[in-house]
Formats: structure tokens, C-alpha cells, sequence
């Protein structure tokens, strides 16, 4: 018989249930008021099996929204308050909710009035473009976020932003939300997930309540849609979204949408939405530097304000080579042991909290001659032609592959990857770096070819 806990352990729910009390009363100083309510209130702990603590979530949005959003955040104060380490995983408990009434949608010389029938959009507070850290992983994507903000729905229309979990895709859209009310307090801003939108549509086919569910997508003035992979594969589902997106994009209205792929990754979605995807601006957020992953660190760190020296910043990003949201948990890992111990945040506690809790879930950084050797095997030029100095034109178009990847993955400065090449000067790496990004830009299958290099050398965390 195992001697595990299971949830069939009165003692153990009690104590997860008083701990899960501590932890929201935590949050509510921390977290913003719709986010609690919404999300994190409505959880039940069920219990403890083994080292996983198991919640109760009210549907499937609810728990996909807390696990892709707050579990590492939820992981660390859980474990603080209960004094172990422990996992959360999340349950889904579908309970019934009624539909809002239906309003009324007139329009009026063929333009689509506002109704604000879904409840108001309050976008996270924190998610604003001050706040946002800018890098070469994300330049472009943040250029396309303003521009849709300043002028919705006359530039970049659609915009696309895609990359992998936690590198800042939510983080725009809600920018966006924040700068459109700045200007425009009365704007209807809509945000929503694919998977929501697959969700609602479909009950409101099982309830016979399709033209109300219309009328709530489309009486709006921004649509923000995140995870728009979601919906791929359901053709019902994408029949709608294809009538909605044409809707909204006819009457100029506003179109943001998300992925974890670019349109032509997204193999299960409709063509005729793909070709549409396309057609504004497509733009994608990569994995932050070193540099980048240290502002992150150091910026996230003066929003709680939280004392953290560079030195200590900078270890962190070098050691944990991860996205954004792994990044914030492991701040608030090290910030709540340092509490707990009372102890200021020392280069030693971050060596201990990076050891504990990192060493087999973040890929350690690829090295210079592991970088060098893939390329090498994805070109079909040896290794020891790249490092060398010949000028045919495949071998230096495979050098200047590998100056691009180096760069892109370590973040070193150009004097250094000079050296690791042979002690080349600097300004030739920025060359082979800046020519390979344009005919990246220009060459889909160039593009294409080097996004799956850089996913053997370093999978998503």
C-alpha cells in the first residue's frame, strides 16, 4: 500500500485549504482585483497526492487561463505557506453559467454600433508598454503593438504576433487595451482566447443562442483575440471566426490577434483565415538574450520593488535560459526564500534557489562549438570549414548562419563572438549577423530552415 497522501485525506485538504487562504489574502496586495476574482478565487483545493497539490476549477478557460498565467507564481507561495515544495495542477470542474441578455444591435449608414454588452475589459495593470522590456527578440512586435494603438484599425490590420508561452504576446495585447483607453476612455476593447471564443460559441449553439453570441463578438472597436491556435481543427468553430474577422475587418475595425506559430505553421487552421492572418503585419517574439533577460529580471524587480544588485540579475539570466513568465517565477522564488530567511538576495541564495529548483527543468545554454557542429549538420558543411576562413560563398553563408544563432542564443557581444570565430573583427559578425535577419526576412524557407536550428539546439521551455 502506498504511504502517499491521497485526497481522500481529510487532514491534508484542511491544511491545503488554510494555506490556499493565506496565500489569496498574499495576492490580494500583489495581483489586480480582477484577476482574483475571476481566476484565483473561484479555485477549490480538492487535496494532496503526493507532492502535487490538486484544484478544482470552475471550466476549462479558468484553468488554462491560471496554469499558462500564475502557476509558477502560485507554486512558490503555495509551497512557502504550506513550508514544502510542492506542484499545482488544475482540475476542470465545468459548473453552469447564464448567458448576459442579448442587446440589441442596430446599424446605423451601414456602421456597426458599440454594444457593450460583454462585461468592460480591465487589462492587467502591470501590462502596460513602460513596462514592457524591449529587446532584438521582440522589436518588431512591439513597433507593430504601438502603431495599432495610436491608429487602430488604419495601420497593420490584422496584426499577428506570435511566439512561444511566456515571451510577452498577453503582456502587448493588454498594452494595447491600456494606450487605446488612454486616448479613447469610451473605446469598446474586447479581449478574449481562442479557447473561449471556441467555448462560448459552442454553447451558444447548445443553448440555440447563436445570433446573441454574434452580436456580443462584433458590437465592439478592438477585438483582441490570444492563443488564436486554439480554434484550429474545430470547423464550426473557425466557420464563425472566419464571418466575425470579416466583419470587424470591413467595418475597419481593429483586429490583434496571438499564436504560438506563424499563420503558415498553423496547419489544422482554415486557408481562408491563414491568407488573412498574412495580410497585415505578422511579427514574432523570440526567447530574450542575456541582456534582455537581465532587464527582465532587474525591471520586474523594481515594479515589487524588490532589492536586487546586477550581479545577482545577471547570474540568474545566464544560468536560467528561459521565457519571461519562468523568469518572474524565479524572482519571486528567490524574493520569497530571502524573506522567509530574512535575508537580503545574495549571489549564494540565488546559486542555492537556481540548483534546487531549476537544474532539471530549464535546457542549459548550448555552447559555442555545439551551436557551430548543428549548423554544421543542418548546412552539410563541416564544422572546422566554418571556423576556418574560406570565402566560398556556401561556406560563408553557413559562417554567417552561425554568427546569426550565436548571437541570437548567447547574446555575447560582437567582440567576443569575433573571437570565438577565429578572432575576426566585430564589424564583419555584425555584417554576417544584419545579412542573414534580411534574407530571413525576405525568405520564408531561409526562415524557416533556421527557427528549426535554433529548436535543436535549445526546445522550448
Amino acid at each position: 500500500m502506498s504511504d502517499q497522501p491521497s485526497l481522500l485525506d481529510h487532514e491534508d485538504t484542511v491544511q491545503l485549504r488554510a494555506a490556499w487562504d493565506r496565500v489569496l489574502r498574499g495576492f490580494e496586495s500583489e495581483l489586480p482585483e480582477t484577476a482574483m476574482t475571476k481566476f484565483l478565487r473561484p479555485l477549490v483545493p480538492a487535496g494532496i497526492e503526493g507532492r502535487t497539490a490538486v484544484f478544482d476549477a470552475p471550466g476549462q478557460f479558468i484553468a488554462a487561463w491560471v496554469r499558462d498565467k500564475y502557476v509558477d507564481v502560485i507554486e512558490a507561495a503555495l509551497s512557502e505557506a504550506l513550508g514544502t515544495s510542492v506542484r499545482v495542477e488544475f482540475r476542470d470542474q465545468p459548473r453552469e453559467r447564464p448567458l448576459p441578455p442579448a442587446p440589441d444591435l442596430e446599424v446605423v449608414n451601414r456602421q456597426p454600433a458599440i454594444v457593450d454588452a460583454r462585461p468592460a475589459f480591465s487589462p492587467i495593470e502591470r501590462y502596460r508598454f513602460d513596462a514592457f522590456v524591449i529587446g532584438q527578440s521582440n522589436r518588431l512586435a512591439l513597433a507593430g503593438a504601438k502603431a495599432v494603438a495610436s491608429q487602430p484599425g488604419t495601420k497593420y490590420n490584422p496584426l499577428f504576433i506570435y511566439g512561444g508561452p511566456g515571451l510577452g504576446k498577453t503582456h502587448l495585447l493588454h498594452s494595447i487595451a491600456h494606450e487605446i483607453h488612454r486616448h479613447d476612455a469610451q473605446a469598446h476593447v474586447v479581449y478574449m482566447t481562442g479557447q473561449q471564443f471556441a467555448e462560448e460559441f459552442i454553447h451558444s449553439v447548445q443553448t440555440n443562442r447563436v445570433d446573441h453570441f454574434r452580436k456580443l463578438q462584433r458590437g465592439v472597436s478592438v477585438w483582441l483575440l490570444d492563443d488564436v491556435q486554439f480554434i484550429a481543427g474545430k470547423e464550426r468553430t473557425q466557420e464563425e471566426f472566419f464571418h466575425t474577422f470579416n466583419w470587424l475587418q470591413g467595418f475597419g475595425k481593429q483586429i490583434v490577434l496571438t499564436s504560438d506559430k506563424p499563420p503558415k505553421d498553423l496547419l489544422l487552421m482554415d486557408e481562408r483565415l491563414r491568407s488573412r492572418f498574412e495580410a497585415g503585419l505578422v511579427a514574432d517574439v523570440q526567447m530574450p538574450d542575456t541582456e534582455t533577460r537581465c532587464a527582465i529580471l532587474q525591471s520586474k524587480a523594481a515594479q515589487e520593488g524588490i532589492p536586487l544588485e546586477h550581479e545577482v540579475a545577471m547570474f540568474l539570466a545566464t544560468s536560467v535560459f528561459a521565457n519571461v513568465r519562468i523568469l518572474e517565477g524565479l524572482l519571486t522564488k528567490v524574493a520569497a526564500h530571502a524573506s522567509l530567511e530574512g535575508e537580503p538576495i545574495t549571489l549564494a541564495l540565488a546559486e542555492e534557489i537556481v540548483e534546487k529548483y531549476y537544474r532539471n527543468v530549464t535546457t542549459v545554454k548550448p555552447s559555442f562549438d555545439q551551436i557551430v557542429e548543428t549548423v554544421a549538420r543542418h548546412l552539410q558543411i563541416p564544422a572546422s570549414e566554418i571556423r576556418g576562413v574560406s570565402r566560398k560563398a556556401p561556406i560563408a553563408h553557413a559562417r554567417h548562419v552561425a554568427v546569426y544563432v550565436t548571437r541570437e542564443i548567447t547574446g555575447d557581444s560582437w567582440k567576443h563572438i569575433g573571437a570565438l570565430f577565429g578572432n575576426r573583427d566585430h564589424t564583419s559578425m555584425m555584417h554576417g549577423y544584419k545579412k542573414i535577419r534580411e534574407l530571413m526576412n525576405r525568405d520564408k524557407d531561409l526562415n524557416a530552415s533556421v527557427r528549426l536550428l535554433m529548436s535543436d539546439l535549445f526546445p522550448e521551455v
